[in-house]
């Protein structure tokens, strides 16, 4: 990107959708890995500092890759399937965005959850991760 790109409003249009198509795949990639049980994939999807709120606990934030995994990793085990939808990116930067996206949580442990995710999201090494992913439930 050049650097007229610093302020969103004068990137370009193909720029702004390749940032919003990396960051839709970050987040569909998340939901994928989670359901796989790949735990230190899905820890690697977070800024080395990035943190997280399970929809389950929204004002309960995890902090830092490492404790992430340690949280994932201490989950019993279960079979899940996410779907996320109605995903909106806004990129605020060339390297800054935020994402709202719908979620639908089917567990093999009872009904399924109706949620959604806000996420702060950092491109680190052309890399984008999540400096924050906070879930919260609706029913």
């Amino acid at each position: 990107m050049s650097d007229s790109a610093e302020d969103p409003a004068t990137m370009n249009q193909q720029d702004r959708r390749a940032i919003e198509q990396d960051c839709a795949r970050l987040i569909a990639r998340y939901a994928n890995l989670n359901d796989a049980g790949d735990w230190e994939a899905v820890a690697a999807l977070y800024a080395p500092d990035g943190r997280m709120s399970r929809p389950t606990a929204p004002d309960d934030w995890i902090e830092g890759q490492t404790a992430i995994l340690a949280a994932f990793q201490s989950r019993p085990l279960r079979k899940t399937r996410h779907i996320c939808s109605n995903i909106v990116i806004d990129v605020l930067a060339p390297d800054r965005a935020e994402a709202e996206s719908a979620m639908l949580l089917f567990t093999s442990e009872g009904p399924p959850k109706v949620g959604s995710f806000h996420d702060h999201l950092v491109r680190i090494n052309g890399d984008w991760r999540f400096s924050e992913r906070r879930g919260t439930l609706s029913f």
